[in-house]
């Protein structure tokens, strides 16, 4: 025991000592009970309590974990919680941190349900949607021979369709034999050369039970199987809330056996119904075509006439018909030696020698023109050549040189303006009106000199 006259601790600093303890001593455990108080507040973190018969413990699984947890987390389910124990210091509550959640028992079961659905999902093993033969010429049967669901099946055939022939294939439907025995009989049926997958199918099915009961029907290989069958498949097991993966993988899905076979064969009693209907319709119907067909028999008596009568005015057409034939052949020959006539005058107007003649005299004007006027032309165009001679010779730098002036350049070719540009010793090249003159340049008073 501290004596008295140590120093006491403060609230927040005992809850953080035995927060530090805590996480130290336990760190990372996995703990497993029933939850309880399941709270899912906006923040999006989970608060729960985790119980089993003599103690609880509170849990928080905050929200970025919270997101990678598959399981469903209510209330009554039995679950692992993997975590560290800690305590919230505001207010002194242990509690473990959940960093995952896994479920126990069927919880088990249907995560690895999950797991295998979502692999044969991307494998393409749910792609299956043929359509089943309706009715079917011949309907398999893959259950148990004393289970309800081939009773409830074999009833409704007999009362809808009694026509459907229907051959049971026993096979266990429960326990581990049960789904390597349905892949058996599914691979022997697909061999049978005598089924037609057009006219046969296959019902896979059994009466309802739990997850574990119905866990046969979970099996990889078989779902495998029913995706491959040759012989399209109908699967119908258990209630209308179980799933299986034999559902999926089949090419329709049927809530229960007795729906199965409502969904696979007619109700007779509705066909009979319809094909009365049906039957009174046809009567009508064939009354009435009777009756149309005796009416169109009674005009084309009306209209018919002897052969005789119709080959007279036959024979009459014709006679109009060449009458008129022979008209228009004349008319058309009238017609077209008018053109030719027309046609022989234009071409006389537009004879070869005459456009020929009338072509030369244009061209001899033409040429007289030409000699007229090429003196004309060069005459201008001399005396305008000499005055732009004149013009260029009174702008021509030759010609101020010619007057006595000179340009003086340096050896780099630059022109001198100035004679402060120049440097004693330097070269210079002086270039006149005729010839150039090679010069130096001398100190001022070497030039007085």
């Amino acid at each position: 025991m501290p004596p008295n006259d140590s120093p006491a601790l403060t609230v927040s600093e005992l809850n953080r000592r035995a927060r530090q303890a805590l996480e130290q001593d336990v760190g990372d455990v996995w703990v497993e009970g029933e939850l309880s108080g399941v709270s899912r507040p906006a923040s999006g973190h989970v608060y729960f309590t985790l119980k089993d018969e003599r103690a609880q413990l509170r849990c928080a699984l905050f929200r970025n974990r919270a997101r990678f947890v598959a399981a469903p987390m209510r209330d009554g389910d039995h679950v692992k919680v993997r975590g560290r124990a800690s305590l919230f210091e505001p207010r002194g509550d242990y509690q473990l941190i959940a960093e995952a959640v896994q479920a126990v028992g069927e919880g088990e079961l249907l995560a690895a349900f999950e797991r295998l659905k979502a692999k044969l999902d991307a494998e393409g093993v749910f792609a299956n949607a043929r359509s089943l033969p309706y009715p079917p010429r011949h309907l398999l049967v893959l259950t148990s021979p004393s289970g309800a669901a081939i009773r409830d099946v074999l009833a409704v055939l007999a009362t809808r369709w009694p026509l459907a022939q229907v051959t049971l294939i026993p096979v266990p439907v429960q326990g581990r034999e049960a789904a390597p025995a349905l892949i058996a009989a599914l691979g022997l049926l697909n061999r049978q050369s005598a089924l037609d997958p057009e006219r046969d199918a296959i019902l896979v099915t059994r009466g309802g039970g739990s997850l574990e009961d119905l866990w046969a029907f979970n099996d990889e290989h078989l779902a495998r199987a029913i995706f491959h069958s040759r012989l399209p498949v109908m699967s119908a097991v258990g209630h209308e809330v179980d799933v299986t993966l034999a559902d999926f993988a089949a090419d329709r899905r049927a809530p229960t056996p007795s729906a199965a076979a409502e969904q696979l064969v007619p109700d007779r009693t509705e066909l009979l119904a319809r094909l009365r209907v049906l039957v009174a319709r046809l009567a009508r119907a064939e009354r009435a075509r009777l009756d149309t067909e005796a009416q169109r028999l009674d005009h084309l008596r009306a209209r018919l006439r002897h052969p005789g009568e119709v080959l007279g005015y036959r024979r009459r057409q014709l006679a109009q018909l060449e009458g008129r034939l022979a008209r228009a052949m004349h008319a058309r020959l009238q017609t077209a030696r008018q053109h030719q006539g027309q046609l022989g005058q234009r071409l006389a107007l537009r004879s070869p020698t005459a456009l020929v003649a009338q072509a030369e005299r244009r061209l001899a004007r033409a040429r007289q023109r030409l000699h007229q006027a090429m003196p004309r032309e060069l005459a201008r165009h001399r005396k305008r050549l000499t005055a732009l001679a004149r013009e260029l010779q009174a702008v021509s730098p030759l010609a101020v040189l010619g007057r006595g002036y000179a340009i003086l350049e340096n050896d780099a070719g630059r022109v001198i303006r100035r004679a402060a540009d120049t440097a004693p010793g330097e070269r210079l090249a002086a270039r006149l009106g005729e010839g150039r003159l090679a010069l130096e340049v001398l100190p001022e008073g070497d030039a007085a000199d």
